[in-house]
């Protein structure tokens, strides 16, 4: 329960009632522009393809993540390039970058380590990127009237405060309304605006939630922080696609892009070892191979244990159910691991298939073969099902140079599949294994 109190005259009276651009007047929709809002290019690339293309001018980004996950790291290396004179895609433009939890001197060594020279002598930071510790929100606004940049960073939102308010920072009523003062700036100046939120215990972005509802485009950072692999997920947005991805890697000099994750997650794979299998899943309009590994081993346990590394639990719990009853593969004496190599989260239904093979392969020991994906989804009827952007995903998997792809029977007509790759069609699950389980000599192993 957060105590909220109630202000008989707000102190946003004067800005509520007057409209984000000034005037409150109905207009007919033929006399607006509708002109395609140019966007301002990003030199980091996989940045620009989660914002939808470059940043929008005008527009509010709220970005999310465990501490730690490299949240300030990122955007003070997208403040750098873009503040930067010597990058061809723009002209400079003018950066404020706030921070509420560090010092400048902080943020300055963090700068030098982003742009170690190997000579060891210091960089020549730009021109136009300013530093400013300061919490309080109508100073953050002085600060941008007098400065008027063309990105402001505010890192981070739960920092800020409003000395009107009598609720502390990072309270539901602060968070809220210190958004939307932002986000009056972000559409009455045309500056963009960045916004750094906490994640809390459950996941979400601290708030609850109301953040997600203020921004124009939510993004989370993902990754296991065991793992030096980064995911930039859209889960919002009102300029581009939602559901896209970035891929990172945090080394010692920052966020360094991953242009082909694909073959990054599956350099370290060992070919034709039992209990590997290679699942597509698609990560918004992006394929990306991933190695799916299982494990079984006797239990000494009344109940063996089901036990998933970035696989749905429920899922897993219905794939073993589906091999137990419809296989007939004792597993019900079996301990259960899966795992997913490279800290990734996989929650697609079409990475059903890759799972049961990985785990029959474990209890057959038995190698899939090193050059077959496997696409489908499992029903508890043993049916492998259709999934959706097939061709995509096997013109990924011909690119990263495997042969073969076992996929689900289509009983519709579609659109033919793409050439480079040999498709392998199968109605059952029990087909399927057929299909992708070999010998020692190379043949099909059956699985009666």
């Amino acid at each position: 329960m957060v105590e909220e109190v109630i202000h008989e005259e707000s102190p946003f009276k004067s800005s509520a009632g007057r409209g984000l651009n000034g005037r409150s007047a109905p207009r007919r929709i033929s006399e607006i522009s509708g002109d395609v809002e140019e966007r301002i290019e990003l030199p980091i690339g996989e940045f620009a393809r989660v914002l939808g293309g470059g940043v929008v001018p005008g527009s509010i980004v709220l970005v999310g993540g465990d501490p730690g996950i490299g949240k300030s790291t990122l955007l003070l290396q997208m403040a750098l390039e873009m503040a930067s004179p010597a990058k061809k895609l723009h002209a400079p433009l003018k950066v404020l970058y706030v921070s509420g939890e560090e010092s400048e001197r902080q943020i300055k060594m963090r700068a030098l380590r982003l742009n170690r020279l190997g000579d060891g002598t210091e960089p020549n930071f730009p021109e136009d990127l300013f530093l400013l510790t300061e919490t309080n929100l109508d100073i953050i606004l002085e600060h941008s009237a007098a400065l008027k940049p063309d990105l402001l960073i505010v890192d981070s939102i739960q920092t800020v405060y409003l000395p009107d308010m009598s609720s502390t920072a990072g309270s539901v009523s602060q968070v809220r309304e210190c958004a939307n003062r932002l986000r009056e700036l972000a559409k009455t100046s045309g500056m963009a605006v960045f916004l750094v939120g906490h994640v809390t215990k459950e996941g979400v972005i601290a708030g609850p939630r109301v953040l997600e509802h203020i921004v124009d485009t939510v993004l989370y950072l993902e990754g296991d922080r065991f793992q030096s692999y980064r995911l930039l997920r859209s889960v919002k947005n009102r300029f581009g696609a939602t559901a896209e991805v970035g891929v990172f890697e945090m080394r010692e000099k920052g966020m360094v892009e991953i242009t082909n994750p694909s073959e990054a997650f599956l350099a370290e794979r060992m070919v034709n070892a039992p209990g590997s299998a290679i699942a597509v899943t698609m990560e918004g309009t992006r394929p990306l191979l991933v190695e799916m590994q299982g494990l079984t081993t006797p239990s000494n346990l009344g109940n063996p244990r089901r036990t998933p590394n970035g696989v749905d639990f429920n899922r897993l719990l219905l794939i073993t159910a589906v091999l137990t009853r419809r296989l007939g593969m004792r597993l019900a004496e079996q301990d259960v691991f899966v795992n997913v190599i490279g800290g990734l989260q996989v929650g697609e239904p079409a990475a059903d298939l890759s799972i049961a093979a990985a785990i029959a392969s474990s209890v057959r020991d038995v190698p899939v073969k090193a050059d077959t994906v496997l696409i489908g989804e499992v029903g508890l009827s043993g049916e492998l099902r259709w999934v959706g952007q097939m061709n995509a995903r096997l013109r990924e998997a011909a690119k990263l140079g495997f042969k073969t792809a076992v996929i689900p029977r289509r009983v519709r007509p579609g659109e033919p599949l793409p050439e480079g790759i040999v498709t392998k069609e199968a109605r059952s699950l029990r087909e399927a294994l057929h299909l992708a389980l070999l010998d020692s000599n190379d043949k099909v192993v059956s699985q009666d």
